[in-house]
């Protein structure tokens, strides 16, 4: 994730860098962005290029991968490689009541 936008004000673009550069430095692709301010929580992804670069070894941060399985990415990836579609949802239960 790289932090844009005003103090106080953040807006974050989740970015591929490759594994040898400096964390701030300049991103191979952006592949999406992600508001915390705004209400609600707005999650942009580009959902083809992030199941590309995952398939090609891309590891997403902890804190990458909590909002890609928040919008469901993680689950559609693990439902295209097993081949079947499945019932839990893509966020768990008490993490919903949590937030509430």
């Amino acid at each position: 994730m790289a932090r844009f936008g005003a103090k106080k004000k953040p807006t974050y673009r989740l970015v591929v860098i490759d594994k040898e550069r400096a964390r701030d430095s300049r991103a191979v692709e952006v592949v999406g962005t992600y508001n915390p301010i705004s209400k609600p929580k707005a999650i942009n992804l580009k959902h083809e290029r992030i199941a590309h670069w995952m398939k090609n070894g891309a590891q997403p941060s902890d804190t990458v991968r909590s909002l890609l399985r928040r919008a469901g990415v993680l689950k559609a990836r693990h439902e295209t490689r097993l081949g079947r579609t499945l019932s839990a949802k893509a966020v768990p239960v008490s993490e919903k009541a949590a937030e509430a």
